[in-house]
């Protein structure tokens, strides 16, 4: 059973050519109408989209995030902020700070829960924009390292307190000829479980892994092996986990953490 829906969403790979054509402002239309009807917490749309076309802004977001020369060839990208901002701005328009007082309740800023469903809307709707755009030709590529250099990106892009870039999305066009092939997935048989938690056995990881453990071959020679691992989980570990940049990027989240804390926006009120 398949249908174009499907179809997409299974043909669907991370592209980082690009063709040379412009997305034009119908289209992106289009795409940003897609990923605000997705699904959201309320209906409270607890994010922002930032659209990039500039060649500068561009080029600093491929040095600020991880040094990737590929994101300035982008034609369109899309910068999805976990957004509580501008529910405590209507709140204060709204005099909710005095009703708070008067009804002797607390009136406290957005904490890590409030952050984690904020992302959830925002990454919904990121999800949505993939797809239309994928339905419409245009490649995708999500970038994960908006999250390092909080305070650069923060100061770019004038963000107030509560609102955090949480994905970046890069859109351009498929080569007509070049198109990428989606890359191979795990087995559903590990990531899917029925009712409870499935814990995986040493024999399953290794059964889950072997595809890829392929790809690993040991090296003294330190330029094929620049992280002396003795096989692909070290290397990946190297590469990925314990990479500079995933340093860089949990240094940067614990700063920006450190706004969604809950703290009494009305101090003259006790803590309940």
């Amino acid at each position: 059973m398949s249908n174009s829906v499907l179809q997409t969403m299974k043909n669907r790979t991370s592209l980082r050519v690009y063709d040379d054509r412009e997305i034009s402002r119908e289209i992106l239309d289009q795409i940003l109408q897609a990923a605000m009807r997705a699904p959201t917490a309320g209906n409270q749309m607890l994010y922002s989209i930032i659209v990039v076309r500039d060649k500068e802004t561009k080029k600093f977001l491929s040095q600020t995030c991880d040094h990737q020369a590929f994101v300035q060839k982008a034609s369109v990208i899309l910068i999805f902020l976990a957004d509580h901002q501008r529910w405590f701005d209507y709140y204060r328009l709204n005099g909710v700070a005095e009703y708070c007082e008067r009804e002797k309740l607390n009136f406290e800023a957005p904490q890590e829960s409030d952050l984690l469903l904020a992302i959830e809307d925002a990454m919904a709707a990121a999800q949505n924009a993939v797809i239309a755009a994928e339905s419409l030709g245009i490649g995708s590529c999500y970038i994960g390292d908006v999250l390092e250099n909080y305070e650069l990106h923060q100061k770019y892009f004038d963000l107030p307190e509560w609102a955090f870039p949480i994905a970046m999305l890069c859109l351009g066009y498929y080569h007509k000829e070049k198109r990428p092939q989606p890359r191979p997935r795990f087995d559903r048989k590990y990531i899917v479980f029925d009712e409870r938690y499935h814990h995986l056995t040493p024999q399953e990881y290794q059964e889950m892994f072997a595809e890829r453990e392929k790809t690993f071959r040991y090296e003294e020679d330190e330029k094929k092996n620049p992280y002396h691992a003795d096989n692909f989980a070290q290397a990946f570990y190297a590469r990925k986990t314990g990479a500079e940049f995933s340093k860089e990027m949990a240094r940067s989240v614990r700063v920006a953490m450190k706004n969604w804390n809950g703290r009494l926006l009305n101090p003259n009120i006790r803590p309940k």
